[in-house]
């Protein structure tokens, strides 16, 4: 009988969609689904503003999808399903969630933890932004931005961050979530407590509607 229990643990860790490695503190995404969903012009119809959240966590496919969706490589040259300027693709989203902050590796589709701690109720002046189960922040990574000035930086970095954020709108819009951008957020607390080098945007919170 233990050796049938082990046997029956080893092929749930096998077999987890969402496996963490604990030597890199990396999570490997599921395969995010490239077809489907609803129709643009549908989703556009559809796109709207909510700020009532349920904490219900999304799936593991979801969450794949919401990220790609976002700004995730969508061809075999790296680049991405938002566009930026003189492709720097320079914004970086951390993905806030009760486990912890992650940031989003696009190239390999996988989450870096970062920090361990479920900091989402003092990232944004919103106290219903707790209750969402991933709440988004969209950083502009000025390292990444060579060859621009301070006012190119920002200019640069906000509209960036605006299409991220609509392709978010429409992905929620396709699948029925409830999301809201933000630009009420704590930039100074964000900088210090993850350690990025640049300014964050936008914050955008993301679960099933209440």
């Amino acid at each position: 009988m233990r050796k049938l229990n082990l046997l029956l643990l080893m092929i749930v860790m096998m077999t987890t969609s969402f496996a963490q490695n604990s030597k890199d503190n990396m999570i490997q995404l599921v395969e995010p689904q490239r077809d489907g969903g609803m129709p643009l012009m549908q989703a556009l119809n559809e796109r709207v503003t909510l700020r009532e959240f349920s904490d219900k966590m999304l799936t593991d496919q979801q969450l794949s999808d919401l990220l790609w969706a976002a700004n995730g490589v969508n061809r075999d040259n790296g680049k991405r399903t938002a566009p930026s300027a003189r492709n720097c693709q320079e914004i970086d989203f951390y993905v806030l969630m009760s486990t912890g902050t992650y940031l989003y590796l696009a190239d390999q589709h996988a989450l870096q933890l970062v920090d361990a701690t479920d900091i989402r109720s003092q990232a944004a002046m919103q106290p219903f932004v707790a209750k969402a189960p991933v709440l988004l922040m969209f950083v502009a990574n000025y390292d990444k931005m060579t060859g621009m000035d301070k006012d190119a930086k920002e200019f640069y970095g906000a509209t960036d961050a605006g299409f991220v954020s609509q392709n978010v709108y429409l992905y929620c819009a396709s699948e029925k979530l409830a999301t809201v951008v933000l630009g009420s957020i704590h930039r100074d607390f964000l900088e210090k407590k993850l350690g990025f080098k640049g300014k964050a945007i936008l914050g955008q919170p993301v679960g099933y509607s209440k």
